[in-house]
């Protein structure tokens, strides 16, 4: 049976490749959460709340 693929590629479709850009991406919202989580408890230890 044929493929109907439009671009009939032999390898596996990913939604993202593991390159550079999207590494850096997900590490650089990995941090950017970590950080927003952080000020959150900041600022919950600052105005008393823990």
């Amino acid at each position: 049976m044929a493929s109907n693929n439009k671009y009939n590629h032999n390898t596996e479709d990913h939604i993202v490749e593991d390159n550079k850009k999207t590494r850096f991406g997900g590490i650089f919202i990995a941090i950017i959460l970590i950080l927003l989580i952080a000020a959150v408890a900041a600022s919950g230890v600052f105005l008393g709340y823990w």
